[in-house]
Formats: structure tokens, sequence, C-alpha cells
């Protein structure tokens, strides 16, 4: 892409901020050949933050009306910031902090003075025409991020359940008890006054109230995880949210659940707005990233620049499909490349399943045609 020339760019006033918890640190200019300003404000106080894009303006020789292009690195603040910009009819842009340009010597000097600087920097290229600088998050609508708050707080849940039992076996173990099941724990409360040590005696009296106590927040565990699915499927029971069709598509496909189906599309398909097959990869974080100088060429793996959540999901899915869609075409390609082959051999196989099945899904929620050999349920 060709620069844009200094005369078809309007006067505009560049804005970085760098973000905090307690201050915001802002770097503005109108020119690169002008020093920066740099102003503390205190965090999100917007109020102040139009007050200082005024005295910006007036400090640089700006008109009153002059456009303001501002950025931030997406962080814990997500993207209230950007609608908020926004709605003042300022154009922002959030930028994925991995992709940004960075000195790679051992040690630097950093600061938020010196962040916010550079940040601006790079704004005046970006804007300037110079793409490659870094890459720009797409900002979901604030409909499309709210609905992806039910099945996270079920990974959260999840992860703190299995945490919970963990521990009460761990804690069982240390004195020599083995509960009758195999797997996981009882749905009951186990007597635990009846539990009894290594050479017979009870429990002592520490331990036994830290096992009453760790059970409790087991249960409380179970009953909200088992709200939380009850409200996923009664969300796909209902034809009101717009996203309910296209779960339901995918549901149509042998080996597709109804959590791959919930998070494919939550996280991913309903809200993104994908061009061709390469960006559906990359956004997912399966592409491959080689490097190749003179004669060496090393595969480092997957980039795993993508959605963390759909990419762990993907690699199970990958599995499903080529257990339940045995006649798919991708699941015969799977076994022709790599299913002779040793434990590693299939893994990386497995990842360049998930990637093809991302594309292939994505196809076919776009255009409505099955993956090739692709069963549907009964």
């Amino acid at each position: 892409m060709t620069t844009r020339s200094a005369a078809a760019v309007p006067p505009t006033l560049l804005v970085a901020f760098d973000l905090g918890n307690k201050t915001w640190k802002l770097a503005c200019r109108a020119s690169p050949a002008e020093p920066p300003r740099i102003r503390t404000l205190p965090a999100r106080d917007l109020t102040a933050l139009a007050a200082e894009f005024v005295a910006a303006r007036a400090r640089f020789g700006l008109a009153a009306e002059a456009p303001i292009v501002t950025c931030y690195e997406a962080g814990r603040d997500g993207f209230w910031l950007h609608r908020a910009l926004t709605a003042l009819g300022i154009t922002n842009f959030v930028v994925d902090s991995a992709s940004i340009e960075g000195n790679r010597r051992g040690r630097q000097a950093k600061s938020d003075r010196l962040d916010a600087t550079a940040l601006l920097d790079k704004l005046g290229r970006y804007v300037g025409g110079e793409r490659r600088v870094w890459s720009v998050v797409h900002v979901p609508s604030v409909e499309d991020e709210d609905r992806r708050q039910l099945h996270r707080e079920l990974f959260t849940m999840t992860r703190e359940r299995t945490r919970v039992v963990n521990r009460i076996k761990g804690l069982l173990a240390l004195h020599g008890v083995v509960l009758p099941v195999t797997r996981g724990l009882p749905r009951e409360m186990p007597p635990f006054p009846e539990l009894r040590t290594w050479n017979g005696e009870p429990l002592p009296p520490g331990a036994h109230a830290r096992l009453a106590r760790e059970w409790h927040r087991l249960t409380f565990l179970r009953r909200e995880l088992r709200a939380l699915v009850a409200d996923r499927r009664a969300l796909l029971r209902s034809a009101e949210d717009p996203v309910v069709p296209m779960v339901q598509r995918l549901l149509a496909l042998r080996g597709i659940g109804e959590v791959s189906a919930w998070i494919y599309t939550t996280e991913f398909f309903a809200w993104r707005e994908f061009k061709n097959r390469r960006q559906v990869g990359a956004a997912a974080g399966l592409t491959a990233t080689l490097r190749s100088s003179g004669r060496v060429t090393r595969e480092q793996g997957i980039s795993k620049a993508g959605n963390r959540y759909l990419r762990a999901l993907a690699i199970e899915l990958a599995w499903s499909w080529v257990r339940r869609q045995p006649t798919s075409a991708l699941s015969q390609w799977y076994r022709q490349r790599f299913a002779s082959g040793g434990p590693r051999l299939r893994r990386i196989g497995i990842v360049a399943v998930a990637r093809k099945l991302v594309i292939a899904l994505w196809r076919y929620l776009e255009t409505g045609v099955v993956p090739a050999g692709a069963v549907l349920k009964a």
C-alpha cells in the first residue's frame, strides 16, 4: 500500500494511550516533526480526557473540529474505551500487543512515557499507510461480547471444580484414605466421621473440618454448573437469540455437540466477517510458523495467536470428527497421512485436521455446503 501524500491527509491530532489502573498516560502530536505532548490523567476520567483533547488541539494550532485518531493496546480495560471514543466521533484503533514491533535488545529502558511515545510513533506510521506496523483487533458489539460470558464462566467454574476435587483427593491420600470410586468423587457427601486413616483411626479434627469446607465448595460449584448448563440449553431452545440458527446448523453435523457448536458460534463465527480461509486459520491461531534463513529451515509449530477458547476446543473437536465422521474426506486424509505414524506424528496431524475443519465449518455456515463426505445426524 502506498503512503498517502501529506496534502491528502487533513490536519489530524494523533493520540496514544498507555492505560494504567490509577492513571493514564497520553502522548499527542499533530505531525511527525513535532515533539509529543505528554500528559497524565486519572484513569477512566472521560471529562478530563475531553478537556485534554481541546487543549491539545489548541497547543498544536488545530481547528476545533480537527479529526482525532487514537490508539491503545488491548488489555484488561477491554473495549469500553473504544466505544466511548467512537461515540465522540473519534477514530480509534485497539492494537494487539503481541503484534507491535519491538527492539530485540536484552535490556531496554521502559516507562509509561516511553511506551506512549513509541505507540504514538507507530500510530503515525499506521495512519500514513504502513499497515504492517501492528495488527488491529476486531472489536465485537456489546451483544456479541456479552453472549460469551456464559460459556467463559462455565470454563472458569469447571477449572475451579477440578481444583477442589484434587484438593479433596490429595487430603484423603495424605492420610491413606481411599474412596470407593474410581473417577471423580461421590455425588453425595461421604460420612467423614466413618472415614479411617491407614491404621484404622478416625481423621484428625483439622483434616475433618477442612474436608467438610471443601465439600461445601464442591457442592456449590456443582449446583452452579448445572444452572449454567440449563441456562445455555434454554438459550438454544429460544428463537429470540440471532445466533441460535447458526448453532443449530452446526449441531446438525455428526460429531459436533452442544458445547462445540455454542463456542464455535459465539466466539468465532457469529461476529467475525472472514474473507478467505487464511483469515479463518489465522484468527484461530492454527497457522504454521515457518522460520527459514539461508539453508536453515525450521518449523516452529502453530502461531497460537488467535482465540484460545476456540483453539483448545478445535483439537478436541478434530479427534471427535475423525472418530464420528469416518467417511468424510478430512478423516480419510488424516488416516492416509498420519494414522500409520507414531503418537507424535498423529498429534501433529490432528492439528492440521483442526485447522482444515475450522475452515470447512466456516464454508458450511457461509454457503450451506456440507463438508465433503460428512454425515448429518438423523
